[in-house]
């Protein structure tokens, strides 16, 4: 991404080589690799800082989910959870063409050929980010609590731990290792866990951080090497052409030769202002925070049946997860939350989770392969899209950020752009 030390492009006040949307963890990634290679940038959120999903997650940095959402199976099994309000996916019912479309693009993918593939592009990726955040949060000193902590999925049916040692058999075919643990073995490691765990499949080479602190780190080295962060400055259009691009915003307009979309759920509306369509749902989830419980997880752990993730850190304890498409409804929903403490007391023993520190729900920008979008559409050339990453906004946002510095920078791509390409879509 750069070293420190490289010159920095003089500018009239206000202006910048680039305009980056969005000021979560994938922006503020971009920007800070953009500066480090001599750009000036310039950074706008409707909101504060990290205020979107970037706050909320369980902060996992995962390789260990490289096989797509997208798989053979996942259709049936989604149709048996829809009726459930409390079900790990919850579509409400409502009329939505833009949802029916989307899941329909998704149901054609899920199929072996296609979800094969989409491990292949996903493993990649991730390992890659993996390494370069780990880089990036030495170089930099970021303090966010990371720990290479490796990451657990624990199970409570035996018949569940069997069918994910398949897709680790695939999975390790693309570098992303694991080691099965019975269930003594793993309650004998992870105290915490309850007598109805029968197994775990740890995934050495997952990682963990604090996301806000992550965020907020980014945040403060995007200002220290001069870019300038504008929040509560919403983008209500944007205009491209061959020479540039043009942010309409209530407090005036931004102008750049290029420009960087990474508002995550919110880019569709901005795409639909050039005329273009990104097929990205807008996938609500839940977590919730508490003061750390003593005793408390050793590791991050998955409670797999469940499709919880809990996350222990020095002066907390999270559950996240869950995914409901019910558009930008912003309510926290009680029946969804209560289920993300249900599965607690399922799978652990580690007695009351006292008090909540925070009850949260956002959007994560979801696509129908599972893939995020990265790199320009050619009718729009300067504006590269930074979107489309799911669940895994932490986890890809070094290799995004590094693939975005390549490709505004003219060099050759640290990864193979095309499976992310927005074009990819029609």
């Amino acid at each position: 991404m750069g070293r420190p030390g490289g010159s920095q492009h003089v500018h009239a006040a206000g202006s910048a080589d680039v305009l980056v949307i969005g000021a979560g963890v994938i922006g503020l990634a971009c920007a800070l690799a953009l500066l480090r290679e001599g750009r000036s940038v310039a950074v706008l959120d409707q909101g504060a800082v990290g205020c979107g999903s970037s706050h909320g997650n369980c902060g996992t940095i995962t390789p260990s989910h490289a096989a797509p959402l997208a798989a053979p199976g996942t259709v049936a099994r989604a149709l048996r959870w829809m009726l459930r309000a409390d079900a790990p996916l919850y579509v409400p019912p409502r009329w939505d063409p833009a949802l029916w479309l989307w899941f329909a693009a998704f149901a054609r993918r899920c199929n072996m050929r296609d979800w094969e593939q989409g491990t292949r592009v996903k493993a990649d990726l991730l390992l890659r980010s993996r390494d370069a955040l780990q880089q990036l949060v030495v170089e930099e000193g970021l303090q966010c609590a990371f720990a290479s902590s490796g990451l657990w999925h624990v199970f409570r049916d035996a018949a569940a731990l069997d069918a994910m040692q398949a897709e680790c058999a695939l999975l390790e075919r693309f570098g992303v290792h694991s080691e099965v643990l019975g269930g003594t073995a793993a309650r004998a490691a992870e105290p915490a866990l309850a007598e109805a765990v029968v197994g775990a499949i740890h995934f050495p080479g997952d990682a963990s951080l604090r996301p806000n602190q992550l965020v907020a780190e980014l945040a403060r080295r995007v200002r220290e090497l001069g870019g300038r962060i504008e929040a509560h400055t919403r983008v209500d259009a944007i205009v491209a052409s061959a020479d540039g691009v043009r942010c309409a915003t209530r407090s005036g307009a931004r102008a750049a030769p290029h420009a960087v979309l990474a508002c995550g759920a919110w880019s569709p509306r901005l795409a639909r202002s050039l005329g273009l369509r990104l097929p990205v749902q807008p996938g609500k989830g839940y977590s919730i925070t508490y003061q750390r419980p003593s005793p408390a997880p050793r590791r991050p752990l998955v409670l797999e049946e469940a499709s919880v993730c809990v996350t222990t850190w020095p002066d907390g304890l999270r559950l996240g997860s869950t995914m409901e498409f019910s558009g930008y409804d912003s309510r926290l929903n009680r029946v969804r939350l209560d289920a993300l403490e249900r599965a607690a007391g399922q799978y652990l023993r580690i007695g009351p989770l006292g008090a909540r520190e925070e009850q949260w729900q956002g959007w994560r920008p979801m696509t129908p392969d599972d893939l995020p979008i990265v790199g320009a559409h050619p009718r729009a050339p300067r504006l590269l899209y930074a979107t489309g990453h799911g669940m895994l906004g932490v986890s890809l946002a070094a290799i995004t950020a590094r693939l975005v510095a390549d490709l505004l920078c003219g060099r050759a791509p640290a990864v193979d752009p095309a499976p992310l390409a927005p074009q990819r879509f029609g």
